[in-house]
């Protein structure tokens, strides 16, 4: 405010220096003109009475009678008088011997006079070695210009007049900008002061110090601007705190939500997200904010539905797929935004991530197909030998015997899917209790080999157990650890080639406290592609195989559950045609 009061102060004085400097120029140029005209016409008066006088041919021939003519006529020295002939000799000159002056014919004023008008020159004069108006008439004898007469007079009296008015106004300018200076000086202090302290306020309200208040009492405008900024201040106080709890709320809504929320500006940029929508893009929230929704989404049917919304301004809700960062199923509701005018300014976009539903009821659904599958195949087998048999094949004693035989086997099969079906049911759903106990892992090896050692001689497999150094002790449930072991060691029976071999491994980490069990065959291995999803209900790599095997294809799910049951991990690792290992993982406490 300062730089102001300095600036007003200087603009003012600016003012009266500009008035004063533009008075004294036009009435010095005026006193000048006066001067100058009231010359002229002297000079012009003299110069003609010398020409009138001096005209005849007996005088201006004669340079004797011609000074004592100009001398009779014009006395007085004041005026400088010259007498020219009309080749530019100077015939004649008051104040100098005219036989020592030059040729006078490239005067401006004397060809003036020759071409029959009235000369007039302002310059220099060498000779007097000041500045001099010069007037030349011409001197005619009949209709013939013999010459001229030129008068002169200095101009030093003017131009001292003009000097002194000119240090007159200057000492005048200087008193006033003094003058002036303090007076205006202590007005603008009066008229800056208040807008100081208005500005001060304005700016701590700036600044969020809405508390700050204006401390003028006057009862002028400046007073009333005071009053005004006060009931501002005070009404955007409680403005900005309810302002401040809303946005609080709002921060707090969008930040907990598990939806994604996402604002784009009518210009197609994210002007906000929320942390859900940072997960699901995979992006933070600072470098989405500001960029094309086309550019930060990098989903052409999220962009495209973003598009119509903003170029329709109409709501809808559409279902989504995105492949960045992973593949995900978004349902997705979009609503133009309008403002307090009715404009739409914008979409808000909610996401919801469904990924996780649109994968279960597929699973669902594939359980259901498999379940219908799997079950068709015994029951159909078992209806058409019981029809078979009650079509007469029962006199044949050796036919109903076999038919007999594969409908117990369909049966077996049957009551072991549904056996499986219900197992599998009841361990996802934490109703089998676990029974914990210290369990001795190579006895539990053991035990479970001998049960499925009939199944491996058929096929001359060699079974490898741990070894005395792998005789290790934990807490668990061993039911369901030996019904882990059982299922891993079916599986390498049912898929490792004739004349195979199965190695058990287990493993004490001592430095993690967990126990590794691996069952390693040298099967027909399975292909890349499929194992993400042999743990699945009914997934089978080898569907024919499976069959033949007289597996449920629930083993490999209920191995899972029964692990993530005991709080342990299972992965698997294979080579198409060299063989598989699969590894169990469990802590030892």
């Amino acid at each position: 405010m300062t730089r102001f009061r300095i600036k007003l102060t200087l603009t003012i004085l600016g003012l009266i220096s500009l008035v004063l400097l533009l008075m004294g120029m036009y009435f010095a140029k005026v006193l000048e003109n006066s001067y100058l005209q009231s010359l002229h016409e002297l000079l012009s008066r003299e110069s003609k009475l010398i020409a009138q006088a001096v005209r005849f041919p007996d005088v201006f021939s004669n340079r004797t009678i011609l000074e004592e003519r100009v001398l009779q006529v014009a006395p007085s020295d004041e005026v400088r008088l010259t007498v020219i002939d009309k080749d530019g000799l100077v015939l004649y000159d008051n104040s100098t011997q005219a036989n020592e002056m030059e040729n006078h014919h490239d005067r401006p004023e004397f060809l003036a006079a020759l071409n029959g008008d009235t000369g007039i020159s302002r310059r220099y004069s060498v000779t007097l070695g000041h500045d001099m108006m010069y007037v030349a008439v011409p001197v005619m004898q009949g209709t013939e210009i013999v010459g001229a007469v030129r008068s002169a007079m200095s101009m030093k009296d003017i131009t001292d007049t003009i000097h002194n008015m000119w240090y007159s106004l200057l000492t005048g300018l200087l008193v006033t900008l003094v003058v002036g200076s303090i007076v205006v000086s202590r007005i603008s202090f009066s008229i800056i002061r208040p807008i100081e302290e208005i500005t001060r306020v304005a700016r701590n309200i700036t600044q969020r110090q809405y508390e700050s208040r204006v401390r003028i009492k006057a009862k002028d405008e400046i007073g009333q601007l005071a009053g005004a900024i006060n009931f501002m201040a005070s009404s955007l106080e409680q403005q900005m705190y309810e302002i401040s709890e809303n946005q609080q709320r709002l921060s707090g809504v969008l930040t907990n939500m598990t939806s994604g929320v996402i604002f784009i500006s009518e210009q197609r940029r994210i002007m906000l997200v929320n942390p859900a929508v940072e997960k699901l893009l995979g992006t933070p929230g600072h470098e989405i904010v500001g960029k094309l929704h086309i550019e930060a989404g990098k989903s052409f049917g999220l962009s495209q539905y973003i598009d119509r919304c903003l170029d329709k301004s109409e709501k809808f809700r559409e279902e989504v797929h995105i492949y960045y960062p992973e593949e995900r199923v978004l349902d997705v509701n979009f609503a133009p935004y309008i403002n307090f005018k009715g404009e739409s300014r914008g979409v808000v976009v909610v996401l919801h991530d469904i990924t996780d539903i649109r994968r279960l009821e597929k699973m669902r659904s594939d359980f259901v197909a498999n379940v219908s599958h799997e079950l068709r195949t015994p029951i159909t087998s078992i209806k058409g030998f019981t029809e078979t048999l009650l079509e007469g094949a029962m006199q044949d004693e050796e036919t109903c015997r076999n038919f007999l035989q594969i409908i117990s086997d369909e049966s077996e099969r049957l009551y072991r899917m549904i056996r499986d079906i219900l197992d599998l049911s009841k361990i996802e759903q934490k109703r089998i209790p676990l029974h914990i106990s210290q369990v001795h892992l190579q006895e539990l090896i053991a035990s479970t080999v001998a049960i499925i050692n009939d199944q491996a001689q058929r096929k001359q497999l060699t079974i490898q157990l741990p070894g005395q150094e792998s005789d290790i002790s934990l807490m668990t449930d061993k039911d369901c650890l030996q019904q882990i072991v059982l299922n891993l060691l079916s599986n390498a029976v049912a898929y490792t080639p004739e004349g195979g071999s199965i190695t058990i491994l287990a493993r004490h980490d001592e430095a993690e406290q967990q126990l590794k069990i691996q069952v390693i065959d040298t099967g027909i291995g399975i292909p890349e592609k499929d194992i993400p999803r042999i743990f699945e209900r009914f997934y089978r790599v080898d569907k024919a195989r499976s069959r033949d095997s007289g597996g449920t294809g629930l083993g490999l799910a209920i191995v899972k559950h029964l692990v993530e049951n005991l709080h342990g991990q299972i992965r698997v690792e294979s080579k198409e045609g060299r063989g598989t290992t699969f590894t169990v993982t469990l802590p030892l406490v």
